[in-house]
Protein backbone atom coordinates (compact mmCIF):
# COMPACT_ATOMS: atom_id res chain seq x y z
CA UNK A 1 0.00 0.00 0.00
CA UNK A 2 2.90 2.35 0.66
CA UNK A 3 3.62 2.84 -3.05
CA UNK A 4 0.01 3.82 -3.66
CA UNK A 5 0.24 6.37 -0.86
CA UNK A 6 3.34 7.85 -2.43
CA UNK A 7 1.66 8.30 -5.80
CA UNK A 8 -1.42 9.80 -4.15
CA UNK A 9 0.79 12.21 -2.23
CA UNK A 10 2.83 13.28 -5.21
CA UNK A 11 -0.29 13.88 -7.25
CA UNK A 12 -1.98 15.78 -4.43
CA UNK A 13 0.73 18.30 -3.72
CA UNK A 14 2.33 18.50 -7.19
CA UNK A 15 5.69 18.58 -5.51
CA UNK A 16 8.64 19.15 -7.81
CA UNK A 17 12.17 18.67 -6.47
CA UNK A 18 15.31 20.40 -7.63
CA UNK A 19 19.06 20.03 -7.65
CA UNK A 20 21.17 22.67 -5.93
CA UNK A 21 21.71 24.60 -9.13
CA UNK A 22 18.02 24.60 -10.12
CA UNK A 23 15.45 27.16 -9.06
CA UNK A 24 12.52 25.65 -7.14
CA UNK A 25 8.97 25.83 -8.37
CA UNK A 26 5.93 26.85 -6.36
CA UNK A 27 3.74 24.24 -4.68
CA UNK A 28 0.02 24.04 -4.09
CA UNK A 29 -1.75 24.92 -0.87
CA UNK A 30 -0.28 23.31 2.24
CA UNK A 31 -3.46 22.93 4.27
CA UNK A 32 -4.67 19.50 3.07
CA UNK A 33 -1.26 17.98 3.82
CA UNK A 34 -0.01 19.71 6.95
CA UNK A 35 -3.35 20.29 8.67
CA UNK A 36 -4.02 16.66 9.67
CA UNK A 37 -2.15 13.60 10.85
CA UNK A 38 -3.35 11.66 7.82
CA UNK A 39 -1.73 14.27 5.60
CA UNK A 40 1.54 14.00 7.53
CA UNK A 41 1.43 10.22 7.15
CA UNK A 42 0.95 10.50 3.39
CA UNK A 43 3.79 12.97 3.04
CA UNK A 44 6.33 11.08 5.17
CA UNK A 45 5.51 7.86 3.34
CA UNK A 46 7.01 9.50 0.25
CA UNK A 47 10.44 9.42 1.91
CA UNK A 48 10.69 5.62 1.97
CA UNK A 49 11.65 5.35 -1.69
CA UNK A 50 15.03 6.78 -0.63
CA UNK A 51 15.87 3.49 1.10
CA UNK A 52 16.01 1.59 -2.22
CA UNK A 53 15.37 -1.50 -0.11
CA UNK A 54 14.44 -3.94 -2.88
CA UNK A 55 17.95 -3.68 -4.33
CA UNK A 56 19.90 -4.16 -1.10
CA UNK A 57 20.42 -7.85 -1.83
CA UNK A 58 22.84 -6.86 -4.61
CA UNK A 59 24.50 -3.92 -2.81
CA UNK A 60 27.79 -5.77 -2.21
CA UNK A 61 28.39 -6.28 -5.92
CA UNK A 62 31.48 -4.10 -5.55
CA UNK A 63 33.35 -5.59 -2.60
CA UNK A 64 36.55 -7.43 -1.79
CA UNK A 65 34.93 -10.84 -1.29
CA UNK A 66 32.95 -11.22 -4.52
CA UNK A 67 34.28 -12.19 -7.93
CA UNK A 68 32.00 -11.14 -10.76
CA UNK A 69 31.77 -11.27 -14.54
CA UNK A 70 33.65 -7.99 -14.90
CA UNK A 71 35.70 -5.64 -12.79
CA UNK A 72 33.74 -2.67 -11.42
CA UNK A 73 34.39 0.46 -13.48
CA UNK A 74 35.22 2.41 -10.30
CA UNK A 75 38.38 0.35 -9.69
CA UNK A 76 39.38 -0.35 -13.30
CA UNK A 77 42.15 1.80 -14.77
CA UNK A 78 40.72 4.53 -16.99
CA UNK A 79 37.09 3.42 -16.62
CA UNK A 80 35.83 5.94 -14.07
CA UNK A 81 35.99 9.70 -13.96
CA UNK A 82 34.05 12.78 -12.97
CA UNK A 83 32.49 12.72 -16.44
CA UNK A 84 30.59 9.49 -15.61
CA UNK A 85 30.13 9.97 -11.86
CA UNK A 86 26.62 10.05 -10.40
CA UNK A 87 24.89 10.65 -7.09
CA UNK A 88 24.92 14.45 -6.85
CA UNK A 89 21.13 14.70 -6.71
CA UNK A 90 19.32 16.86 -4.15
CA UNK A 91 15.60 16.58 -4.91
CA UNK A 92 14.98 14.22 -1.98
CA UNK A 93 16.49 16.78 0.37
CA UNK A 94 14.20 19.56 -0.82
CA UNK A 95 11.22 17.27 -0.32
CA UNK A 96 12.29 16.61 3.29
CA UNK A 97 13.19 20.20 4.09
CA UNK A 98 9.87 21.42 2.72
CA UNK A 99 8.11 19.09 5.12
CA UNK A 100 10.24 20.15 8.09
CA UNK A 101 9.64 23.83 7.39
CA UNK A 102 5.88 23.47 7.02
CA UNK A 103 5.02 20.87 9.64
CA UNK A 104 3.77 23.51 12.07
CA UNK A 105 -0.01 23.64 11.69
CA UNK A 106 -1.52 24.22 15.17
CA UNK A 107 -4.52 22.05 14.25
CA UNK A 108 -2.20 19.05 14.69
CA UNK A 109 -1.12 18.31 18.29
CA UNK A 110 2.50 19.16 19.09
CA UNK A 111 3.46 15.57 19.97
CA UNK A 112 2.05 14.33 16.67
CA UNK A 113 3.96 16.97 14.73
CA UNK A 114 7.18 16.12 16.56
CA UNK A 115 6.74 12.45 15.71
CA UNK A 116 6.56 13.15 11.97
CA UNK A 117 9.32 15.73 12.19
CA UNK A 118 11.40 12.97 13.79
CA UNK A 119 10.68 10.71 10.84
CA UNK A 120 11.59 13.49 8.41
CA UNK A 121 14.84 14.15 10.24
CA UNK A 122 15.63 10.42 10.18
CA UNK A 123 15.43 10.58 6.40
CA UNK A 124 17.41 13.81 6.19
CA UNK A 125 20.12 12.02 8.20
CA UNK A 126 19.84 9.08 5.77
CA UNK A 127 20.23 11.44 2.81
CA UNK A 128 23.26 13.24 4.20
CA UNK A 129 24.98 10.13 5.53
CA UNK A 130 24.83 8.68 2.04
CA UNK A 131 26.22 11.89 0.54
CA UNK A 132 29.10 12.13 3.03
CA UNK A 133 30.05 8.49 2.50
CA UNK A 134 30.14 9.07 -1.24
CA UNK A 135 31.64 12.55 -1.58
CA UNK A 136 33.09 13.59 1.79
CA UNK A 137 32.42 17.29 2.41
CA UNK A 138 29.06 18.41 1.01
CA UNK A 139 26.92 21.55 1.35
CA UNK A 140 24.55 21.45 4.31
CA UNK A 141 21.16 22.81 3.26
CA UNK A 142 18.69 23.05 6.14
CA UNK A 143 15.75 24.65 4.34
CA UNK A 144 13.86 24.23 1.06
CA UNK A 145 15.55 26.51 -1.43
CA UNK A 146 13.58 29.52 -2.61
CA UNK A 147 14.02 31.61 -5.77
CA UNK A 148 15.89 34.21 -3.71
CA UNK A 149 18.41 31.74 -2.23
CA UNK A 150 21.13 32.35 -4.82
CA UNK A 151 23.90 32.22 -2.20
CA UNK A 152 22.80 28.77 -1.06
CA UNK A 153 22.38 27.55 -4.61
CA UNK A 154 25.99 28.47 -5.37
CA UNK A 155 27.59 27.77 -2.00
CA UNK A 156 30.66 25.61 -1.51
CA UNK A 157 30.94 22.49 0.57
CA UNK A 158 30.66 22.50 4.35
CA UNK A 159 33.09 20.56 6.49
CA UNK A 160 32.57 16.89 7.22
CA UNK A 161 32.44 17.72 10.94
CA UNK A 162 29.66 20.28 10.50
CA UNK A 163 27.57 17.99 8.30
CA UNK A 164 27.98 14.89 10.47
CA UNK A 165 27.23 16.87 13.63
CA UNK A 166 24.01 17.94 11.91
CA UNK A 167 23.24 14.34 10.90
CA UNK A 168 23.65 13.13 14.47
CA UNK A 169 21.55 16.03 15.76
CA UNK A 170 18.77 14.98 13.39
CA UNK A 171 19.04 11.41 14.63
CA UNK A 172 18.98 12.53 18.26
CA UNK A 173 15.76 14.40 17.52
CA UNK A 174 14.32 11.32 15.79
CA UNK A 175 15.25 9.05 18.70
CA UNK A 176 13.59 11.36 21.23
CA UNK A 177 10.45 12.25 19.31
CA UNK A 178 9.36 9.29 17.19
CA UNK A 179 6.61 7.77 19.28
CA UNK A 180 6.31 4.26 17.85
CA UNK A 181 8.56 1.72 19.60
CA UNK A 182 7.55 -1.13 17.31
CA UNK A 183 5.54 -1.56 14.13
CA UNK A 184 4.05 -4.90 13.16
CA UNK A 185 4.74 -4.88 9.41
CA UNK A 186 8.39 -3.87 9.90
CA UNK A 187 8.02 -1.47 6.97
CA UNK A 188 8.02 1.84 8.88
CA UNK A 189 10.66 3.74 10.84
CA UNK A 190 10.32 3.50 14.62
CA UNK A 191 12.17 4.96 17.59
CA UNK A 192 14.48 1.96 17.84
CA UNK A 193 15.18 1.92 14.11
CA UNK A 194 16.38 5.50 14.65
CA UNK A 195 18.66 4.32 17.48
CA UNK A 196 19.96 1.50 15.27
CA UNK A 197 20.69 4.01 12.52
CA UNK A 198 22.47 6.28 14.96
CA UNK A 199 24.67 3.33 15.99
CA UNK A 200 25.44 2.67 12.31
CA UNK A 201 26.28 6.29 11.57
CA UNK A 202 28.37 6.93 14.68
CA UNK A 203 30.33 3.70 14.20
CA UNK A 204 31.07 4.57 10.60
CA UNK A 205 32.13 8.11 11.35
CA UNK A 206 34.12 7.19 14.46
CA UNK A 207 36.17 4.56 12.67
CA UNK A 208 36.54 6.71 9.56
CA UNK A 209 38.09 9.49 11.64
CA UNK A 210 40.26 7.03 13.57
CA UNK A 211 41.80 5.39 10.50
CA UNK A 212 41.83 8.31 8.04
CA UNK A 213 44.46 10.15 9.99
CA UNK A 214 45.01 12.70 7.25
CA UNK A 215 41.74 14.38 8.24
CA UNK A 216 43.20 15.35 11.60
CA UNK A 217 40.00 14.26 13.35
CA UNK A 218 41.28 11.31 15.40
CA UNK A 219 40.61 13.14 18.67
CA UNK A 220 36.85 13.06 18.02
CA UNK A 221 36.73 9.37 17.09
CA UNK A 222 36.33 7.99 20.62
CA UNK A 223 33.34 10.21 21.34
CA UNK A 224 31.58 8.98 18.22
CA UNK A 225 32.39 5.35 19.01
CA UNK A 226 30.93 5.83 22.46
CA UNK A 227 27.77 7.27 20.89
CA UNK A 228 27.56 4.17 18.70
CA UNK A 229 27.88 1.85 21.69
CA UNK A 230 25.31 3.77 23.74
CA UNK A 231 22.77 3.85 20.89
CA UNK A 232 23.23 0.13 20.18
CA UNK A 233 22.88 -0.73 23.88
CA UNK A 234 19.65 1.26 24.00
CA UNK A 235 18.21 -1.09 21.36
CA UNK A 236 19.63 -4.16 23.09
CA UNK A 237 18.24 -3.23 26.50
CA UNK A 238 14.86 -1.77 25.58
CA UNK A 239 13.61 -2.73 22.12
CA UNK A 240 12.80 -6.39 22.77
CA UNK A 241 14.46 -7.81 19.66
CA UNK A 242 16.42 -11.06 19.59
CA UNK A 243 18.22 -13.21 17.06
CA UNK A 244 15.78 -15.50 15.29
CA UNK A 245 16.52 -19.15 16.09
CA UNK A 246 13.15 -20.77 15.53
CA UNK A 247 14.30 -22.96 12.65
CA UNK A 248 17.42 -24.34 14.37
CA UNK A 249 21.09 -23.76 13.64
CA UNK A 250 20.82 -25.25 10.14
CA UNK A 251 18.12 -22.89 8.84
CA UNK A 252 17.43 -19.91 11.12
CA UNK A 253 20.06 -17.54 9.70
CA UNK A 254 18.98 -17.92 6.09
CA UNK A 255 15.29 -17.89 6.94
CA UNK A 256 15.67 -14.22 7.88
CA UNK A 257 16.49 -13.48 4.21
CA UNK A 258 14.05 -15.73 2.35
CA UNK A 259 10.88 -15.33 4.41
CA UNK A 260 8.05 -13.51 2.60
CA UNK A 261 7.09 -11.58 5.75
CA UNK A 262 9.86 -9.98 7.80
CA UNK A 263 10.74 -12.13 10.82
CA UNK A 264 9.79 -9.57 13.41
CA UNK A 265 11.84 -10.94 16.29
CA UNK A 266 15.03 -9.88 14.48
CA UNK A 267 14.09 -7.68 11.53
CA UNK A 268 13.60 -4.03 12.50
CA UNK A 269 12.94 -2.45 9.08
CA UNK A 270 12.40 -4.17 5.77
CA UNK A 271 11.45 -3.63 2.15
CA UNK A 272 8.35 -5.80 2.22
CA UNK A 273 7.36 -7.41 -1.05
CA UNK A 274 3.72 -7.96 -1.94
CA UNK A 275 2.58 -10.26 -4.73
CA UNK A 276 -0.90 -8.72 -4.85
CA UNK A 277 0.60 -5.28 -5.52
CA UNK A 278 3.27 -6.67 -7.87
CA UNK A 279 5.88 -5.19 -5.53
CA UNK A 280 8.64 -7.79 -5.94
CA UNK A 281 12.42 -8.08 -6.08
CA UNK A 282 14.86 -9.80 -8.43
CA UNK A 283 16.86 -11.85 -5.90
CA UNK A 284 16.72 -15.16 -7.77
CA UNK A 285 17.17 -13.60 -11.18
CA UNK A 286 20.24 -11.69 -10.04
CA UNK A 287 21.90 -14.57 -8.14
CA UNK A 288 21.13 -17.50 -10.47
CA UNK A 289 21.11 -16.13 -14.03
CA UNK A 290 24.06 -16.73 -16.31
CA UNK A 291 23.24 -13.57 -18.28
CA UNK A 292 21.43 -11.15 -15.96
CA UNK A 293 23.23 -9.40 -13.13
CA UNK A 294 26.88 -9.64 -12.12
CA UNK A 295 27.32 -13.44 -11.79
CA UNK A 296 28.89 -12.73 -8.41
CA UNK A 297 30.39 -15.47 -6.22
CA UNK A 298 32.58 -15.48 -3.13
CA UNK A 299 36.35 -15.84 -3.32
CA UNK A 300 38.09 -18.65 -1.48
CA UNK A 301 40.17 -16.32 0.70
CA UNK A 302 36.95 -15.07 2.31
CA UNK A 303 35.36 -18.52 2.55
CA UNK A 304 38.46 -19.60 4.48
CA UNK A 305 37.55 -17.14 7.25
CA UNK A 306 34.47 -19.14 8.29
CA UNK A 307 35.35 -20.90 11.53
CA UNK A 308 35.04 -24.58 12.26
CA UNK A 309 32.05 -25.64 14.32
CA UNK A 310 34.18 -25.81 17.47
CA UNK A 311 35.09 -22.14 17.10
CA UNK A 312 38.67 -22.64 15.91
CA UNK A 313 40.02 -21.22 12.63
CA UNK A 314 39.53 -23.53 9.64
CA UNK A 315 42.97 -22.50 8.38
CA UNK A 316 44.64 -24.03 11.44
CA UNK A 317 44.40 -27.28 9.49
CA UNK A 318 47.55 -27.38 7.32
CA UNK A 319 45.62 -29.31 4.65
CA UNK A 320 43.20 -26.44 4.00
CA UNK A 321 45.04 -25.19 0.90
CA UNK A 322 44.33 -28.36 -1.06
CA UNK A 323 41.03 -29.34 0.53
CA UNK A 324 38.40 -30.33 -2.02
CA UNK A 325 35.19 -28.34 -2.12
CA UNK A 326 33.07 -31.25 -0.90
CA UNK A 327 35.26 -31.54 2.21
CA UNK A 328 36.08 -27.92 3.01
CA UNK A 329 32.44 -27.04 3.59
CA UNK A 330 31.92 -29.72 6.26
CA UNK A 331 32.08 -29.10 9.99
CA UNK A 332 32.04 -25.34 9.60
CA UNK A 333 30.05 -22.38 10.89
CA UNK A 334 26.46 -23.22 9.89
CA UNK A 335 26.10 -19.88 8.13
CA UNK A 336 28.38 -21.14 5.36
CA UNK A 337 25.84 -23.73 4.21
CA UNK A 338 23.13 -21.06 4.46
CA UNK A 339 25.11 -18.61 2.34
CA UNK A 340 26.44 -20.73 -0.56
CA UNK A 341 25.42 -23.95 -2.33
CA UNK A 342 27.01 -26.90 -0.52
CA UNK A 343 26.37 -30.56 0.23
CA UNK A 344 22.73 -31.61 -0.01
CA UNK A 345 21.34 -28.22 -1.05
CA UNK A 346 18.24 -28.80 -3.20
CA UNK A 347 15.83 -26.68 -5.21
CA UNK A 348 12.35 -27.22 -6.60
CA UNK A 349 11.96 -27.57 -10.36
CA UNK A 350 8.35 -27.85 -11.54
CA UNK A 351 7.36 -29.41 -8.25
CA UNK A 352 10.27 -31.86 -8.02
CA UNK A 353 13.08 -31.43 -5.51
CA UNK A 354 16.46 -31.69 -7.27
CA UNK A 355 20.07 -31.59 -6.10
CA UNK A 356 21.61 -28.22 -6.89
CA UNK A 357 25.40 -28.02 -6.77
CA UNK A 358 27.26 -24.86 -7.82
CA UNK A 359 26.59 -24.10 -11.49
CA UNK A 360 29.65 -23.17 -13.53
CA UNK A 361 27.40 -21.56 -16.08
CA UNK A 362 27.02 -18.93 -13.34
CA UNK A 363 29.92 -19.10 -10.88
CA UNK A 364 33.59 -18.46 -11.62
CA UNK A 365 34.84 -19.59 -8.20
CA UNK A 366 32.47 -22.36 -7.14
CA UNK A 367 31.19 -20.49 -4.07
CA UNK A 368 27.72 -19.68 -5.36
CA UNK A 369 25.47 -17.55 -3.10
CA UNK A 370 22.03 -18.62 -1.91
CA UNK A 371 21.49 -16.13 0.91
CA UNK A 372 18.76 -14.17 -0.88
CA UNK A 373 17.47 -16.79 -3.32
CA UNK A 374 14.26 -18.78 -2.95
CA UNK A 375 14.63 -22.53 -3.40
CA UNK A 376 12.28 -22.75 -6.35
CA UNK A 377 13.44 -22.27 -9.93
CA UNK A 378 10.13 -20.61 -10.75
CA UNK A 379 11.56 -17.37 -9.39
CA UNK A 380 14.76 -17.46 -11.47
CA UNK A 381 13.57 -15.90 -14.71
CA UNK A 382 12.79 -12.29 -13.77
CA UNK A 383 11.86 -10.04 -10.80
CA UNK A 384 9.44 -12.46 -9.15
CA UNK A 385 10.83 -12.78 -5.62
CA UNK A 386 8.37 -12.41 -2.75
CA UNK A 387 10.91 -12.49 0.09
CA UNK A 388 11.28 -9.26 2.05
CA UNK A 389 14.68 -7.52 2.01
CA UNK A 390 16.08 -6.47 5.39
CA UNK A 391 17.24 -2.87 5.86
CA UNK A 392 17.88 -2.97 9.62
CA UNK A 393 18.10 -6.06 11.77
CA UNK A 394 19.11 -6.78 15.33
CA UNK A 395 22.27 -8.67 14.34
CA UNK A 396 23.76 -5.46 12.93
CA UNK A 397 23.05 -3.68 16.22
CA UNK A 398 24.95 -6.39 18.12
CA UNK A 399 27.88 -6.03 15.72
CA UNK A 400 27.89 -2.25 16.01
CA UNK A 401 27.96 -2.54 19.79
CA UNK A 402 30.79 -5.09 19.72
CA UNK A 403 32.90 -3.15 17.23
CA UNK A 404 32.49 0.19 18.97
CA UNK A 405 33.49 -1.35 22.31
CA UNK A 406 36.41 -3.23 20.71
CA UNK A 407 37.68 -0.05 19.04
CA UNK A 408 37.46 1.72 22.40
CA UNK A 409 39.27 -1.16 24.11
CA UNK A 410 36.40 -1.62 26.59
CA UNK A 411 34.73 -4.81 25.33
CA UNK A 412 34.29 -7.25 28.23
CA UNK A 413 33.61 -10.97 28.30
CA UNK A 414 29.98 -10.14 29.04
CA UNK A 415 29.85 -7.85 25.99
CA UNK A 416 31.41 -10.60 23.89
CA UNK A 417 28.85 -13.18 25.02
CA UNK A 418 25.99 -10.73 24.42
CA UNK A 419 27.05 -9.93 20.86
CA UNK A 420 29.59 -12.09 19.01
CA UNK A 421 28.94 -15.12 21.20
CA UNK A 422 25.20 -14.90 20.55
CA UNK A 423 25.70 -14.63 16.78
CA UNK A 424 28.03 -17.62 16.74
CA UNK A 425 25.73 -19.68 18.93
CA UNK A 426 22.91 -19.11 16.42
CA UNK A 427 25.35 -20.34 13.76
CA UNK A 428 25.97 -23.63 15.55
CA UNK A 429 29.46 -22.76 16.81
CA UNK A 430 30.15 -24.38 20.18
CA UNK A 431 33.44 -22.91 21.38
CA UNK A 432 34.53 -19.43 22.47
CA UNK A 433 31.03 -18.09 23.06
CA UNK A 434 31.40 -16.61 26.53
CA UNK A 435 34.94 -15.23 26.70
CA UNK A 436 36.67 -12.89 24.31
CA UNK A 437 39.63 -14.27 22.34
CA UNK A 438 43.22 -13.87 23.44
CA UNK A 439 45.05 -15.37 20.45
CA UNK A 440 45.44 -13.73 17.04
CA UNK A 441 44.33 -15.75 14.00
CA UNK A 442 47.35 -15.42 11.74
CA UNK A 443 45.39 -16.16 8.57
CA UNK A 444 42.98 -13.31 9.24
CA UNK A 445 45.76 -10.95 10.20
CA UNK A 446 48.01 -11.82 7.27
CA UNK A 447 45.36 -11.75 4.55
CA UNK A 448 43.14 -8.93 5.77
CA UNK A 449 44.40 -6.79 8.65
CA UNK A 450 48.20 -7.03 9.11
CA UNK A 451 48.21 -3.71 10.95
CA UNK A 452 45.94 -5.03 13.74
CA UNK A 453 47.31 -7.11 16.62
CA UNK A 454 44.23 -7.05 18.87
CA UNK A 455 42.61 -10.51 18.65
CA UNK A 456 39.25 -9.12 19.80
CA UNK A 457 39.06 -6.51 17.04
CA UNK A 458 40.17 -9.06 14.45
CA UNK A 459 37.40 -11.46 15.47
CA UNK A 460 34.78 -8.71 15.51
CA UNK A 461 35.73 -7.81 11.94
CA UNK A 462 35.62 -11.47 10.93
CA UNK A 463 32.16 -11.77 12.41
CA UNK A 464 30.91 -8.63 10.70
CA UNK A 465 32.07 -9.86 7.32
CA UNK A 466 30.39 -13.25 7.70
CA UNK A 467 27.14 -12.23 9.41
CA UNK A 468 26.43 -9.22 7.16
CA UNK A 469 27.76 -10.50 3.83
CA UNK A 470 25.64 -9.54 0.80
CA UNK A 471 23.69 -6.94 2.83
CA UNK A 472 25.42 -3.86 1.44
CA UNK A 473 27.91 -3.05 4.20
CA UNK A 474 31.20 -4.36 2.90
CA UNK A 475 32.43 -1.54 0.67
CA UNK A 476 31.54 1.05 3.31
CA UNK A 477 33.41 -1.03 5.89
CA UNK A 478 36.50 -1.18 3.69
CA UNK A 479 36.37 2.58 3.20
CA UNK A 480 35.94 3.48 6.87
CA UNK A 481 38.71 1.06 7.93
CA UNK A 482 40.93 2.58 5.24
CA UNK A 483 41.49 -0.87 3.73
CA UNK A 484 40.94 -0.04 0.07
CA UNK A 485 43.80 -2.31 -0.97
CA UNK A 486 41.54 -5.28 -0.20
CA UNK A 487 39.62 -4.38 -3.36
CA UNK A 488 42.62 -5.68 -5.32
CA UNK A 489 42.50 -9.12 -3.66
CA UNK A 490 42.82 -12.01 -6.11
CA UNK A 491 39.55 -13.53 -7.23
CA UNK A 492 40.33 -17.12 -6.35
CA UNK A 493 38.09 -20.16 -6.26
CA UNK A 494 37.88 -23.79 -5.20
CA UNK A 495 40.87 -26.11 -5.38
CA UNK A 496 41.07 -28.29 -8.51
CA UNK A 497 43.09 -31.47 -7.84
CA UNK A 498 43.61 -32.44 -11.48
CA UNK A 499 42.59 -31.60 -15.03
CA UNK A 500 40.19 -33.62 -17.18
CA UNK A 501 38.68 -35.39 -14.16
CA UNK A 502 35.03 -34.60 -13.43
CA UNK A 503 34.21 -33.63 -9.85
CA UNK A 504 31.14 -34.48 -7.80
CA UNK A 505 30.72 -31.24 -5.88
CA UNK A 506 27.82 -32.27 -3.65
CA UNK A 507 28.51 -36.01 -3.25
CA UNK A 508 25.21 -37.11 -4.74
CA UNK A 509 26.89 -39.58 -7.10
CA UNK A 510 26.44 -37.31 -10.12
CA UNK A 511 29.50 -35.70 -11.71
CA UNK A 512 29.20 -31.94 -12.07
CA UNK A 513 32.21 -30.16 -13.57
CA UNK A 514 35.60 -30.79 -15.15
CA UNK A 515 38.47 -28.44 -16.05
CA UNK A 516 40.79 -28.90 -19.00
CA UNK A 517 43.46 -27.27 -21.13
CA UNK A 518 43.71 -27.19 -24.91
CA UNK A 519 41.67 -30.25 -25.93
CA UNK A 520 38.45 -31.14 -24.15
CA UNK A 521 38.31 -34.71 -22.79
CA UNK A 522 35.63 -37.16 -23.85
CA UNK A 523 32.49 -35.63 -22.49
CA UNK A 524 30.38 -37.21 -19.79
CA UNK A 525 26.68 -36.43 -19.93
CA UNK A 526 25.61 -33.76 -17.48
CA UNK A 527 29.14 -32.48 -16.79
CA UNK A 528 30.01 -28.83 -17.41
CA UNK A 529 33.45 -28.46 -19.03
CA UNK A 530 35.50 -25.34 -18.30
CA UNK A 531 38.62 -24.53 -20.30
CA UNK A 532 41.52 -23.10 -18.28
CA UNK A 533 44.06 -22.78 -21.09
CA UNK A 534 46.00 -19.50 -20.58
CA UNK A 535 45.41 -18.39 -24.17
CA UNK A 536 42.42 -19.28 -26.34
CA UNK A 537 42.38 -18.29 -30.01
CA UNK A 538 45.25 -15.90 -29.39
CA UNK A 539 43.50 -14.07 -26.55
CA UNK A 540 44.16 -14.29 -22.79
CA UNK A 541 41.71 -16.54 -20.98
CA UNK A 542 40.19 -15.11 -17.81
CA UNK A 543 39.45 -18.47 -16.14
CA UNK A 544 42.65 -20.23 -15.03
CA UNK A 545 44.05 -22.40 -12.29
CA UNK A 546 46.97 -21.30 -10.14
CA UNK A 547 49.21 -24.28 -10.99
CA UNK A 548 50.05 -26.18 -14.13
CA UNK A 549 47.79 -29.19 -13.65
CA UNK A 550 46.21 -28.43 -10.26
CA UNK A 551 45.52 -25.46 -8.02
CA UNK A 552 42.93 -22.89 -7.12
CA UNK A 553 40.67 -21.47 -9.76
CA UNK A 554 41.40 -17.85 -10.57
CA UNK A 555 39.26 -15.37 -12.47
CA UNK A 556 40.06 -12.13 -14.33
CA UNK A 557 43.70 -11.88 -13.25
CA UNK A 558 44.31 -10.40 -16.70
CA UNK A 559 42.27 -7.29 -15.82
CA UNK A 560 44.07 -5.43 -13.01
CA UNK A 561 42.08 -3.64 -10.36
CA UNK A 562 43.45 -0.43 -8.92
CA UNK A 563 43.08 1.43 -5.65
CA UNK A 564 44.41 4.91 -4.99
CA UNK A 565 43.71 7.29 -2.13
CA UNK A 566 41.29 9.19 -4.35
CA UNK A 567 39.00 6.14 -4.37
CA UNK A 568 37.94 6.75 -0.79
CA UNK A 569 35.60 9.37 -2.30
CA UNK A 570 33.69 9.54 -5.53
CA UNK A 571 34.23 12.52 -7.82
CA UNK A 572 31.57 15.18 -8.04
CA UNK A 573 30.06 14.95 -11.54
CA UNK A 574 31.73 17.32 -13.98
CA UNK A 575 28.49 19.03 -14.95
CA UNK A 576 27.81 20.03 -11.36
CA UNK A 577 31.32 21.42 -10.94
CA UNK A 578 30.86 23.48 -14.10
CA UNK A 579 27.52 24.79 -12.85
CA UNK A 580 28.92 25.61 -9.41
CA UNK A 581 32.73 25.96 -9.37
CA UNK A 582 32.57 26.75 -5.62
CA UNK A 583 32.07 23.05 -4.95
CA UNK A 584 35.63 22.16 -6.03
CA UNK A 585 36.54 18.62 -7.06
CA UNK A 586 37.69 15.85 -4.72
CA UNK A 587 41.49 15.34 -4.74
CA UNK A 588 42.83 13.14 -7.53
CA UNK A 589 39.77 13.36 -9.74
Amino acid sequence: MKLRYIFILLTAILFIGCDLEELPEATTTKGPIFGSESGLILYTNSFYSMLNGKNLHRADAMSDYLARKDTPAFITEGNYSAQVSTGWSWSDLRNINYFIQNCNDPKVPVAVRKNYLGIAKFFRAWFYFDKVKRFGDVPWIGKPLDVSDTDLLMKGRDSRVMVMDSVLADLDYACLNITSNSEATRSLVTKYVAYAFKARVALHEGTFRKYHKGLGLEASAAGLLNQAAVAAKKVIDEAGYKLYDGAGVDKSYRQVFINPAPIGTEVMLSAVCDLALNNLNDGNWYWTSGTYGDKASFIRTFINTYLKADGTPYTNDPAYKTMLFKDEVKGRDKRLAQTIRVGDYKRTNNGALVASPPLFSYTFTGYMPIKWTLDDMYYDTRDLNINSVTIFRYAEVLLAYAEAKAELGTLTDADWALSIGALRKRAGITGGLTTKPTVVDNYLKTNYFPEISDPVLLEVRRERGIELCLEGFRFDDIVRWRKGELMKMEWNGMYIPSLNTPLDLNEDGVLDVAFYKNTAPTKVSGVTYVEVTPTIAGKPNSQLISGDTSGELTWLNNVPRIWLDKHYYYPIPTGDIITNPNLKQNPGW
